[in-house]
């Protein structure tokens, strides 16, 4: 059974391509057809609005996000969440990826003895947006688990106002549940055709009674929308 907008429902949270995305919430073409990607991008740009510029309360500033399963990549969502940001916010942004890169990104910088700037080593991508590879992080601090992130998301507010953080699956670990605590909140992404209803509903759960703030839910990879007949039942 795919996981629905409803699933993770609260006052609280928000849905990217979700499930209720009808004909007339979709974006169409100069030629009047719907168009999936503008669709997408219209959505996130919503999601960044009201998690990051206007809606939340307080707004968010160091934002994780955690795909509910393991073989999800969410990796080019945080970056299309940085990108809409930064076209909204005057700021500088890291987007915190689990994948390192290229390898001679990590080669090209050997370890320094005193703090070195995070821009310094990291991909800049637009003119206030940085990718910022997680391991080299690791590398740069000392200590693991709770204290390791606590020193680099200290780090991060150094350069940057806002971090997007790519956190491993929420549904196999204990570290997605310690950087929602940690930073403002945690936005869980569902795949659309392959979420269990009862997984997310018992991650929510795990999250909410854990006082994790649940930000909002992304359901990706909806190939299309709900036919308006049915949209209207809904």
């Amino acid at each position: 059974m795919s996981a629905s907008a409803e699933v993770l429902q609260s006052p609280d949270l928000v849905s990217v391509a979700g499930e209720k995305a009808g004909p007339q919430d979709a974006v169409l073409s100069p030629q009047g057809k719907w168009n999936p990607h503008d669709f997408a991008r219209e959505q996130i740009r919503g999601l960044v609005r009201r998690v990051f510029v206007a809606g939340a309360s307080p707004p968010a500033k160091q934002v994780v996000f955690s795909a509910v399963e393991s073989h999800s990549s969410i990796a080019q969502i945080c970056v299309q969440v940085g990108q809409a940001l930064a076209l909204e916010a005057r700021a500088d942004i890291a987007v915190v990826n689990r994948d390192s890169g290229p390898a001679e990104m990590l080669s090209a910088h050997p370890r320094y003895a005193g703090r070195v700037a995070i821009k310094s080593w990291s991909t800049q991508i637009a003119s206030n947006l940085w990718r910022v590879p997680e391991s080299r992080l690791r590398e740069s601090l000392h200590g693991s688990g709770t204290s390791l992130w606590l020193a680099g998301l200290a780090e991060l507010r150094k350069e940057f106002e806002y971090a997007i953080i790519e956190g491993p699956a929420a549904g196999s670990s204990s570290e997605a549940a310690l950087l929602g605590y940690l930073t403002d909140g945690i936005i869980l992404v569902l795949g659309a055709h392959n979420t269990r209803k009862a997984t997310a509903c018992k991650i929510k759960d795990t999250l909410e009674s854990t006082h994790i703030r649940i930000l909002g839910a992304i359901l990706n990879e909806r190939r299309f929308p709900v036919p308006d007949a049915i949209y209207r039942r809904l």
